[in-house]
């Protein structure tokens, strides 16, 4: 095996356990996104390429991609002439986005325990955990701030590569 190919699994495998712990994807789940992070970024990745490299049933692959489109983790485009679905993993600045979601209905919570507490607090500790609920929003709105930053970042990154690709579609028709 060479060297390349052992690094691009041992890097599917690292990526794999994380998706799998850190977003609760199933292990199969996990191992498809981190083969399209690695290899589909340029062109794509078939169902069928899917299927073959994973070695998994046709059923599997199929509900596992279901469910990464349906979280936003990957997306697909068709072309023309040619039924098959090209799965990608999305940009950087719509996955971003999803966690701005989770940030979002994280800051609901927190501003209706912040209310929560102020109406109950009857002993020190509450009031301690009051200073901690206070300080925990400070640090949400300054993850949301570095996070619009980021995806403001990646979606200049992003425009500047779809002139690029559109200038060399246009010198180069098809």
């Amino acid at each position: 095996m060479s060297d390349i190919k052992k690094e691009k699994e041992e890097l599917v495998e690292m990526f794999g356990v994380h998706f799998e712990s850190h977003h609760n994807l199933s292990p199969l789940g996990s191992r498809i996104l981190a083969t399209l992070i690695l290899d589909g970024c340029k062109n794509g990745l078939t169902f069928e390429d899917l299927t073959e490299r994973m070695g998994a049933s046709k059923s599997s692959i199929s509900t596992n991609l279901n469910l990464l489109l349906k979280t936003g983790k990957i997306n697909y485009y068709t072309v023309a002439g040619d039924r098959k679905k090209y799965f990608k993993p999305s940009p950087f600045s719509e996955r971003l986005d999803n966690y701005l979601k989770i940030i979002a209905y994280e800051k609901q919570i927190i501003d209706k325990m912040i209310i929560y507490r102020q109406k109950t607090m009857s002993n020190v500790e509450e009031q301690v955990n009051f200073i901690n609920i206070r300080a925990y929003k400070d640090h949400i709105a300054e993850i949301e701030t570095l996070f619009l930053k980021t995806i403001d970042k990646f979606k200049e990154i992003e425009k500047i590569r779809e002139i690029e690709k559109n200038k060399i579609t246009n010198i180069n028709p098809a």
